[in-house]
């Protein structure tokens, strides 16, 4: 393929866009803000900002400057730039650029950013502000590829897993600074101390797997997503990508590729 494609975020959603571009050939550059504040940092190559590399099922993302982005492509490996506006894209020029910051809402996307513009989640419409627009909701229509219209909207509610929903989720008690005292891939238990946000221990709801957890030393404020619990207790599942991303990355390959046999859907 070897087309440019820059991917606004390095989430794990993003990462598994960004492991299935990569493998199918596309040359990808992945902007990131300068302290992310992913959860799933195992499978995550928005990692690689605080750790220079970052690999997951054998795929490296390597932080990197934009002078850089050659070098990384030609050791095979994404380069990670940290752009929070997507200024890059000016310089870059990019064939696609794939929008999977997951704000929820559109943050600065627009149609004229590249050749073919994708929308990742709720927040975009197809045919408007971005070309096409893949579904992030769990259910029937996990990664399908929208040619008009919009992706289910928010509810603020994660998908069912093991029979949970808002109990897998680990928030911050206050507003402060984020001091783990638990890994990713540790089992742990209702109740069990997890994390501090300055003095505030921070607990789990349920029994499982932590599957994800915030970088320390970030600042978080109250009510903010920290961490994540699996109650499948599958500890593997933390260092793989989830069926999820996996889904969505397809449906974006989807949308990439369509482009190229039809012309995009035209303004409504």
């Amino acid at each position: 393929m070897n087309k440019i494609v820059v991917l606004k975020g390095g989430g794990d959603l993003a990462t598994g866009i960004a492991h299935r571009l990569h493998r199918c050939g596309f040359r990808l550059v992945i902007t990131e803000i300068d302290r992310p504040t992913v959860i799933r940092r195992s499978v995550a190559f928005a990692n690689a900002v605080y750790t220079g590399e970052m690999t997951v099922e054998e795929v490296t993302a390597a932080l990197a400057q934009p002078e850089q982005i050659e070098a990384c492509w030609q050791n095979g490996k994404i380069p990670v730039v940290i752009d929070p506006a997507c200024q890059i894209r000016h310089n870059l020029k990019p064939w696609g650029l794939v929008d999977a910051i997951l704000a929820k809402t559109n943050i600065g996307t627009s149609r004229s950013d590249a050749q073919v513009v994708v929308g990742v989640g709720p927040g975009f419409a197809a045919g408007q502000d971005v070309h096409f627009v893949v579904e992030t909701m769990r259910g029937h229509d996990l990664g399908r590829v929208i040619t008009c219209g919009s992706a289910h909207p928010n509810t603020g509610v994660p998908g069912d897993i093991g029979g949970f929903t808002l109990e897998r989720l680990v928030k911050a008690p206050c507003a402060g600074i984020f001091r783990a005292v638990r890994s990713i891939g540790d089992v742990v238990r209702a109740g069990e101390v997890i994390a501090y946000v300055d003095e505030a221990a921070v607990t789990g709801q349920i029994d499982g797997v932590l599957r994800g957890l915030l970088y320390d030393g970030l600042r978080v404020t109250v009510g903010m997503k920290i961490g994540d619990i699996d109650p499948r207790a599958k500890v593997e599942h933390c260092w793989s990508i989830s069926d999820k991303a996996r889904a969505i990355g397809g449906g974006v390959l989807e949308a990439l590729l369509m482009s190229e046999s039809c012309s995009p859907v035209p303004s409504v």
